[in-house]
């Protein structure tokens, strides 16, 4: 039977909250698993509640995905392609890695798509990033980068306010700049922050085992990381397709149970908001699900659950 209570587009840490939740509630839940997690990418998380020595993303991952398992959540290989509304829910329809395309049939949609980074083309750059020489979240990690020699690699103020903010970790940061100057509409609070700015090209960088060499100065320059302020890519063009709500940044705007505009479309985690964490992620997704179950359960009629 291809007819569920819930179906989550994403497997990350929203998407596996919101199904070990909907387990839990006796809910047929269906994850659609649409490809690798960036929090994949995360080499030790030590701001994620409850694991005090540290744990990488994919073992967490794995983890998160067995607890879901656990309380008979789905799980399938394939990225939703197109939603339509039924006198029932919705119709989604999901492609797997044959091409092969699937119609599904639920109740409630949760969307945990989660964002993509915008890597640069640096040789190299995903072991980088995977050995912690290159980062993309100074919330998550800068407190493992005290004191050390710190850059940014940006094309904007999103560049410069993350410089300034890794200021509270060392004296040593540095702005790596590119493109034109014009973009950075404040050097005065950098000056002010104690922050350095240099023009760069990608050319100029080199990614290596023990850290970032930038070679355009004599003599070069040698960083123990280098934090990418390059912004992200939202993941949100179901929604968006459908006309969901939604900021400038194309974040989905939601309720105060993670409702976007669309009734019985939630969505949670980072296609919602800026703040790309594993908490903030998985809290969103304990609020859509808890709201889908009291919705199904107000509903009854004709709500599916889980088999006993």
């Amino acid at each position: 039977m291809n007819r569920y209570d819930v179906v989550i587009v994403g497997a990350g840490p929203a998407g596996l909250t919101a199904a070990t939740y909907l387990g839990r509630f006796r809910r047929r839940t269906l994850i659609l698993d649409g490809g690798p997690s960036r929090a994949a990418w995360i080499p030790t998380s030590h701001n994620t509640p409850g694991f005090a020595g540290g744990i990488g993303g994919e073992a967490l991952l794995e983890q998160m995905g067995e607890q879901a398992a656990l309380y008979g959540a789905e799980r399938r290989a394939a990225r939703a392609q197109s939603l339509t509304r039924t006198a029932e829910g919705f119709t989604l329809l999901a492609s797997d890695a044959a091409g092969e395309i699937q119609r599904i049939d639920t109740r409630f949609v949760l969307l945990a798509t989660g964002v993509v980074d915008r890597l640069p083309p640096l040789e190299g750059i995903e072991a980088a990033i995977r050995a912690a020489i290159v980062r993309i979240c100074p919330i998550c990690d800068a407190y493992e980068a005290i004191d050390q020699a710190i850059a940014v690699l940006g094309d904007g103020d999103l560049g410069a306010r993350e410089a300034a903010f890794l200021t509270t970790y060392s004296k040593d940061v540095t702005l790596l700049h590119l493109g034109s100057q014009d973009t950075l509409s404040d050097r005065v609070a950098l000056e002010e922050h104690g922050v350095a700015v240099v023009p760069v090209g990608l050319q100029d960088l080199t990614l290596s085992a023990d850290g970032v060499e930038l070679r355009s100065i004599t003599p070069p320059r040698r960083f123990d990381c280098l934090y990418l302020a390059l912004g992200c890519e939202m993941q949100s063009r179901l929604a968006l397709s459908w006309g969901a709500a939604h900021d400038a940044d194309d974040n989905l705007i939601v309720d105060g149970h993670q409702q976007t505009s669309i009734e019985g479309l939630y969505a949670a985690g980072d296609v919602v908001r800026g703040l790309n964490q594993i908490a903030v992620a998985a809290a969103e997704a304990a609020i859509a699900a808890s709201d889908i179950h009291k919705q199904l359960r107000t509903a009854n009629a004709g709500a599916l659950t889980h088999p006993a």
